[in-house]
């Protein structure tokens, strides 16, 4: 491998370095805190954190800097950088015991939702779910509470802008249809789906409720088709569920 200079971007690394200092202790990082951790002049951190800004990368309050879900798109390793994944992965162990069902947590990301954190039982689904993994909000449980907390002409834009094509026979596919799951999911405050991604899963999805009341990601569990209706999801697994996100609420 050349080590000659042109075989080197050395903008790309010092981006990297502003990336590399974001971690489970420095979610947030001001202009100067990523200029100590990353060994950068101040101009340069400034310069790197406000294009990660700019290309979605990273949110900006005014004063602090966090990283977005698009960041996963770069690496599963991100996801250290994301607290949340790491405060909501115990409660995530604790009931996927207690139900003996594989149970999730997913944040939104455009049209597609992204895994952070999951805890597997016997495997429901044929596809493998792991953090980094994304699915279409318009056909998830998790994608539908999420698209439910925007205003609904955004959630709309982002249905209409989707890939509608149905992966099995009991899939949605028509726009108006899932707004009004969507609409369901807001007034009622979860949706479930009944084998819209894969034959013989259900799934239910409540919010997580940050302690500002802003939903910030979303909490599934999902079980097989055989197990009984669809409706009975609610009676088994909703109490649960809004057990962990009322807990959760206190910590996020």
């Amino acid at each position: 491998m050349s080590n000659k200079p042109t075989d080197y971007i050395a903008s790309l690394a010092k981006g990297l370095r502003v990336i590399e200092a974001f971690g489970s202790d420095t979610p947030r990082l001001s202009i100067s805190e990523a200029s100590a951790a990353s060994g950068l002049d101040r101009a340069t951190a400034r310069r790197v954190l406000l294009t990660l800004h700019r290309e979605g990368y990273a949110d900006y309050d005014g004063k602090f800097f966090t990283l977005t879900p698009r960041v996963l798109r770069l690496g599963v390793a991100a996801l250290a950088s994301l607290p949340l994944s790491q405060i909501v992965q115990p409660w995530l162990d604790q009931l996927s015991e207690q139900i003996g069902q594989s149970c999730s947590v997913a944040l939104l990301d455009e049209a597609e939702i992204v895994y952070i954190a999951r805890a597997a039982q016997k495997r429901v689904m044929s596809i493998g779910l792991m953090p980094g993994s994304r699915l279409p909000a318009c056909s998830t449980s998790m994608g539908r509470v999420l698209l439910a907390a925007l205003p609904r002409d955004e959630a709309r834009a982002r249905v209409e802008a989707s890939d509608l094509s149905p992966r099995t026979a009991f899939a949605i596919s028509d726009p108006e249809e899932i707004m009004a799951r969507i609409d369901a999911a807001r007034s009622q405050g979860y949706a479930i789906i009944d084998q819209e991604i894969e034959i013989g899963l259900r799934s239910i999805a409540v919010p997580l409720i940050d302690r500002h009341d802003r939903v910030v990601a979303a909490l599934n569990t999902g079980m097989a088709a055989s197990a009984g209706e669809a409706g009975q999801m609610v009676e088994t697994y909703l109490p649960r569920l809004l057990k962990v996100q009322a807990g959760l609420k206190r910590l996020i």
